[in-house]
């Protein structure tokens, strides 16, 4: 099926944007906020796609496509930097509204900086494989930054990391050939460490947690100033009139 990539991007964005207007989480007032973090994180991606594609790092299946190409990517893998970040926060935003009460442990800190560690240990040791080295070392030295500075919304960012692993599974499932005879996306297994969860290489999983934790830390930053700045704008235009 041609379009089959696109229907994914469709189904991926199609919930989470339908319930952006419902009054509980109302996902479509942190828009103005959501939207410059996702575009911060998709240009650093991207800009990491387009080098692995042309390197051959990972390529994609034309079947499955339904064809225009722009710097070396389909139209469908641009696409999958704005939809998977918009239905990943969105999990992240239910997160924070039912759980409202959910703080940083004694662990959480010291988990994450643990943690961030063993990723980059991991990718030292396999600096010959592409895939590997750099998305450890990516990962691994964001994460670390953010469990040196522990926000506060840490223990609301791993919960939603935790319940997005699900969808996670499915679309990259889809992505990889775990319910389809072909791949969507294919990778070089030289360049990984050949280790698969069904058809999903494991350095996805440190992929989508980075793609993750880059949104939710650029969200928050975003909110932050607009919080900060918001009531002092609306008091100097009060003073004016």
């Amino acid at each position: 099926m041609k379009a089959l990539y696109l229907i994914i991007n469709l189904l991926t964005i199609s919930f989470p944007l339908i319930r952006s207007f419902e009054p509980r989480i109302r996902y479509a007032k942190q828009w103005p906020a959501l939207f410059p973090a996702i575009a911060i994180t998709a240009l650093f991606f991207i800009s990491w796609d387009i080098l692995f594609t042309r390197h051959q790092v990972w390529g994609f299946n034309d079947t499955y496509l339904l064809g225009p190409h722009l710097l070396s990517l389909p139209l469908e893998e641009w696409l999958f930097f704005f939809t998977v970040p918009f239905a990943s926060v969105f999990i992240y935003e239910c997160v924070r509204y039912f759980f409202p009460n959910l703080q940083n442990s004694r662990i959480t800190r010291p988990t994450t900086i643990a943690l961030a560690l063993l990723i980059l240990a991991i990718g030292a040791l396999n600096y010959e494989r592409a895939y590997t080295f750099w998305n450890f070392v990516f990962c691994g030295s964001f994460l670390l930054s953010t469990g040196i500075k522990s926000p506060n919304w840490l223990a609301h960012f791993w919960t939603a990391y935790a319940i997005h692993l699900i969808p996670f599974l499915i679309v990259n499932g889809v992505l990889t050939g775990t319910f389809i005879d072909e791949s969507i996306v294919w990778y070089d297994n030289e360049e990984n460490l050949s280790i698969r969860i069904a058809s999903i290489p494991v350095e996805d999983t440190a992929y989508a947690l980075l793609l993750l934790l880059m949104n939710v830390t650029f969200l928050e930053k975003f909110r932050a100033h607009k919080s900060n700045h918001g009531p002092k704008h609306e008091h100097i235009e009060l003073n004016k009139s």
